[in-house]
């Protein structure tokens, strides 16, 4: 009787009310007033800050390479004149200084011109031509490429033939920043092969200039100057480390080392090398003063301070951003930050 009668009974006076509820709430809306509060959402930014302290530092810097087959050399006539004997065959081993080719030079004499003073008559002797004979030798010990014929004339400089010296060495490419790292680097850098031989030193290191980039489009994330090109490494192989060209290689360089240094994190100087500006915290609410320092080593993560700061020194952890005041309005959207404002 009560299932019957009294819970359908219920059900209907139950969405009769929110049917009233619904027609108050369209015709005369919700009430959503607030009483001011008087309080104004700004938040300040505390900036972090780090302390100088002593360390050990290594600049070492780590170059991703392959490894190449060394380049031939040029072999160059040092005569003006005609290929009057070939010394050496086209594909022959040679050692440096073996003779290549010789080079003739004849340059014509005046005649010799007499008069007899008391005949008149006049003798004209022909002189021979002034002959130069010259060899040129192979710079480099290596296989020689001589297309160079037998008669040809040559200029002093023409490229008589080359020698490919067989020999082997490990390049990479560098960055600004690995170049700054790397000014007055050592001779010798230790090299691990991908899939080789354990790592062994290599010498007569080298760094250059890059080569300049050939013009076209630029390809998405090369136009970042810090990625980008700006020098070459080249190190020569051991003789009796087994490689190929093309074979994957990572040169480490270590350019110098310190113990017991200041040092600072790098997000905290604004410079890379030699001089840089720190910004040192004085005193408890006051600004923070830009004072310029002395850089020496660094490893990418802190920085040796060499003057200007003192053990124990406070610095902002991050250089700070020109014209930034670290106010935060918690009004803007666009300022809002939940770690300030709290919410």
């Amino acid at each position: 009787m009560v299932r019957r009668y009294v819970f359908p009974t219920l059900r209907l006076v139950i969405w009769a009310v929110i049917a009233v509820a619904l027609v108050r709430i369209a015709f005369a809306g919700a009430d959503v007033t607030t009483e001011a509060s008087g309080a104004e959402p700004t938040g300040q930014v505390v900036e972090p800050t780090v302390e100088a302290v002593t360390g050990s530092i290594t600049n070492a810097v780590t170059v991703r390479g392959a490894v190449v087959a060394d380049p031939s050399v040029v072999v160059r006539a040092t005569l003006a004149g005609t290929v009057s004997k070939l010394l050496a065959a086209d594909g022959q081993r040679v050692d440096a200084g073996t003779p290549v080719l010789e080079i003739r030079q004849e340059t014509p004499q005046d005649p010799i011109t007499k008069t007899d003073p008391d005949t008149g008559e006049t003798t004209v002797t022909e002189r021979k031509p002034k002959v130069v004979v010259e060899r040129v030798t192979a710079p480099v010990a290596g296989t020689l490429s001589l297309p160079t014929l037998k008669d040809q004339v040559v200029s002093v400089g023409d490229t008589v033939g080359q020698v490919a010296p067989g020999t082997l060495s490990v390049s990479g490419t560098l960055t600004a920043d690995q170049q700054y790292r790397l000014v007055g680097a050592p001779t010798e850098a230790q090299v691990t092969l991908k899939g080789g031989p354990a790592p062994f030193t290599c010498t007569g290191l080298r760094i250059g200039t890059a080569a300049p980039a050939a013009p076209g489009p630029v390809a998405e994330g090369e136009g970042d100057p810090a990625s980008a090109a700006s020098g070459t490494v080249l190190c020569a192989l051991p003789g009796d480390v087994t490689a190929f060209p093309g074979l994957g290689a990572d040169l480490e360089i270590v350019n110098g080392t310190a113990a017991d240094a200041v040092v600072v994190p790098v997000t905290a100087v604004q410079g890379t090398v030699q001089r840089g500006n720190v910004w040192v915290v004085t005193a408890e609410g006051a600004e923070p003063e830009e004072r310029e320092v002395g850089l020496g080593l660094t490893d990418g993560e802190v920085v040796q301070i060499t003057e200007g700061l003192a053990l124990g020194d406070q610095v902002l952890e991050f250089v700070p951003v020109p014209g930034g005041d670290g106010e935060v309005d918690c009004g803007d959207p666009m300022q809002y930050d939940p770690m300030v404002c709290g919410g």
